[in-house]
């Protein structure tokens, strides 16, 4: 009983900090939330969470505020996160619904998350190494020419026009884009590769110089892009409301979001669920004072990149984690549809 009461104690004392910037003393907390209990056990709790490093006195004062361990205890033992309200969620999918294509997917996304949490956005482009082959179409032009369209479950749409040495005979071009289809679709990028690499073999001697040509420039169109190392930036902007959260001075967080290796490694490998690193959790010295929160987007059973936001680490934790989490469920939503 007294873990929870504590537990109780130290929820009111990050909510309260997070709202006020204020080191929390027993009294604001007793007046402010119904924890049942008496000024001395308020200040016995707040004892015994100093002492475990939960909490610590930042000054001379009666006020404490949330370490780093306190908020990741807090985060830990969420019990819901913040739902939403109406207007939110339309803002969101009203906001990515007129995308057009993936590039403008992510810039939307970008713009949308900033805007929900008032912090730095980050979208990694969708991974073409996991993405499969959704389409693709091969059309004859005048002359020599083949028009080549790859779509990808990401919502990539890649287009080649590829110049042959001979003009390629309507039964050839039917029967190429039924096998390509059959080896292809469905398929991760690199597997496809494969696959056609070993239909060409399939072909008839004669009919091989212009296959190894399609599926010379098919294969590059899969590998010619690391997408999956591209990502989006948005609202560093936000970073300046919040100038005092940082321990020395908010130029080594702008540094380190400089460097877009850093920023991959933060938003880390596409998993399913949220993850939220706290303080020196996030491995870098420079954002020891941030934490990040970051989900993988994607369908139900393929993840394709990660998206999150890097802000203090004196942060709305439940908003947050309902914006990033909302935001990427919408985005893989939305490049499914499309």
């Amino acid at each position: 009983m007294s873990d929870d009461r504590r537990l109780d104690v130290l929820r009111a004392i990050v909510e309260d900090y997070v709202a006020t910037q204020e080191p929390v003393g027993s009294k604001s907390l007793l007046d402010r939330h119904q924890l049942g209990v008496s000024p001395a056990t308020v200040r016995n709790d707040m004892a015994v969470l100093e002492d475990e490093g939960y909490i610590t006195q930042p000054h001379t004062s009666a006020g404490r505020i949330p370490t780093d361990k306190g908020y990741r205890l807090f985060v830990d033992r969420l019990s819901t996160v913040k739902a939403l309200s109406p207007a939110e969620r339309r803002a969101i999918e009203t906001f990515l619904t007129g995308a057009v294509d993936v590039d403008d997917v992510v810039q939307r996304s970008v713009k949308v998350l900033a805007q929900l949490t008032n912090q730095v956005a980050i979208v990694q482009y969708p991974s073409l190494t996991r993405s499969t082959v959704r389409h693709i179409e091969l059309v004859a032009l005048e002359g020599s020419r083949v028009l080549l369209v790859v779509i990808t479950s990401s919502g990539r749409v890649e287009q080649r026009i590829i110049e042959l040495v001979e003009t390629l005979g309507d039964d050839l071009v039917a029967d190429l884009r039924t096998r390509i289809t059959r080896a292809t679709v469905g398929e991760r990028l690199p597997e496809a590769s494969l696959k056609l690499a070993e239909m060409i073999e399939t072909f008839s001697p004669n009919d091989r110089p212009v296959v190894t040509s399609i599926v010379t420039t098919l294969t590059q169109t899969f590998t010619n892009e690391r997408s999956d190392e591209r990502i989006a930036v948005g609202g560093t902007a936000n970073l300046a409301r919040f100038g005092s959260d940082f321990d020395t001075a908010i130029k080594p967080v702008l540094e380190a979001m400089e460097e877009q290796v850093v920023l991959l490694r933060l938003l880390g490998e596409a998993t399913q669920g949220l993850s939220v690193r706290i303080g020196t959790e996030t491995g870098h010295e420079g954002l020891s004072s941030t934490a990040i929160v970051s989900s993988a987007y994607g369908t139900d059973d393929l993840a394709l990149a990660t998206l999150g936001t890097v802000g203090p680490t004196r942060m709305d934790y439940p908003a947050t984690m309902a914006a990033v989490g909302a935001v990427a469920r919408y985005v893989g939503r939305t490049l499914a549809d499309n």
